[in-house]
């Protein structure tokens, strides 16, 4: 057996494939985490950045983008438990510029054609994207509501938000919802409006409640909204990947990077940046019910709603993400629940999210197992990249071991 429980011949595919990524360039550097039940392996394999001298550490610091929406589910699930907000209630107190809405009679409709929302947009709609508005998968110019929101720098994209928080909502505001509310699922927008909401309910920085309420209790010190200068060396470089070419190119420099002061807009969608072990931590909570050394960070209904699948059929099949995608997945509260097994890593039950800038992190409470991919490879398409795929496949090979 290796050091870290499992069979030297799993430690030794594991370690061989994931290379393999590195040395043919799908990505300059990696850490990939397997934990089951007491054993726990990590691989930390390539550079920081392409060309580089740094090479990945453990501790290196990435930018996990949307693995920030568990993180922003579960500090609403706090502010639930503690009666400041209630799943079913209308938002408009704390967000009146979704008081109101239109919506428009069809995708393809213009900006003016539309009806009355036949309700208000509830928590309960935040959390599951069921509020009406999201990402639109098309070209920007295919739909006049698509074009509207990234005019209006609404657009979910690989970067965060620029505009302060009242200035973003007053022009979401101005928008017609796209649905609905409570009729079908759209990926992204949900998570941001939810980081604003915390925020004014609580009346403070996003970043300061979490750190408080979720971080320091769970020893996440490396998370946050940005990368202070002393821990800049250890962050890594993110590049994009050409659809067609593969080639990776510059994103974001550690040196002058978006993530090198607080934001304006700290993003509950997909701002964060964070380490292996940070992640860890926090799917380890998620993992013991809401408990996370001795301490009951939250309690076990809410770790159980959250990871439930909260949509209807007739929800996921007004939902247009990516063929295929509700085949064997739900939605829970800001993270993709499996719904049936039709893969090797389609596990019932098992919870998470990944992140388009080349992470990946997912909980399975059968197997007493959590996976965290860690990147700086974006992704080309909502269809994982090969390195991913591969990561699953093997991380599900462990449960034999």
């Amino acid at each position: 057996m290796s050091a870290s429980g499992l069979s030297l011949a799993w430690v030794d595919r594991f370690r061989t494939v994931m290379a393999g990524h590195v040395t043919q360039g799908t990505v300059p550097g990696l850490v990939a985490l397997v934990s089951r039940w007491d054993d726990l392996h990590v691989e930390t394999m390539g550079q920081l950045a392409i060309s580089g001298q740094a090479m990945m550490q453990r501790d290196t610091i990435f930018r996990i983008a949307s693995m920030t929406k568990p993180i922003a589910a579960v500090a609403a699930m706090m502010l639930i438990e503690e009666c400041k907000l209630r799943l079913d209630d209308p938002v408009d107190p704390l967000l009146p510029e979704l008081a109101d809405r239109r919506v428009l009679t069809s995708m393809d409709a213009r900006l003016d054609d539309t009806v009355p929302a036949k309700r208000a947009i509830t928590l309960r709609d935040l959390l599951t994207f069921r509020l009406g508005i999201g990402a639109v998968m098309a070209p920007p110019d295919r739909y006049p509501i698509a074009a509207a929101m990234a005019e209006a720098g609404l657009a979910p994209g690989p970067h965060v938000p620029t505009l302060t928080p009242d200035e973003w909502m007053r022009r979401l505001g101005r928008l017609p919802l796209i649905h609905q509310p409570g009729d079908a699922w759209m990926y992204h927008t949900g998570s941001d409006i939810l980081g604003v909401l915390i925020a004014r309910v609580t009346g403070r920085h996003l970043g300061d409640f979490l750190a408080e309420r979720l971080f320091e209790p769970l020893g996440m010190k490396d998370t946050g909204f940005h990368v202070p200068i002393d821990k800049r060396h250890r962050f890594a470089t993110s590049y994009l990947t050409d659809p067609v070419s593969g080639k990776l190119s510059l994103y974001d420099d550690p040196r002058n990077s978006q993530w090198a002061e607080p934001p304006v807009f700290p993003a509950g969608g997909g701002g964060l940046v964070s380490t292996a072990d940070d992640y860890l931590a926090f799917c380890r909570m998620l993992l013991g019910k809401g408990r996370y050394g001795g301490e009951q960070v939250l309690s076990r209904r809410s770790v159980e709603v959250m990871t439930m699948d909260q949509l209807t059929p007739a929800q996921k099949a007004a939902s247009h993400f990516v063929p295929g995608f509700w085949d064997n997945r739900g939605w829970g509260f800001g993270l993709s629940v499996m719904t049936h097994s039709n893969d090797l890593d389609a596990v019932p039950g098992r919870f998470g999210w990944d992140g388009g800038l080349g992470t990946s992190a997912y909980t399975d409470p059968a197997e007493g197992m959590i996976g965290i991919l860690l990147t700086q490879a974006a992704w080309t398409s909502p269809k994982p990249p090969a390195v991913t795929r591969d990561f699953w496949t093997l991380t599900y090979q462990a449960v034999d071991e």
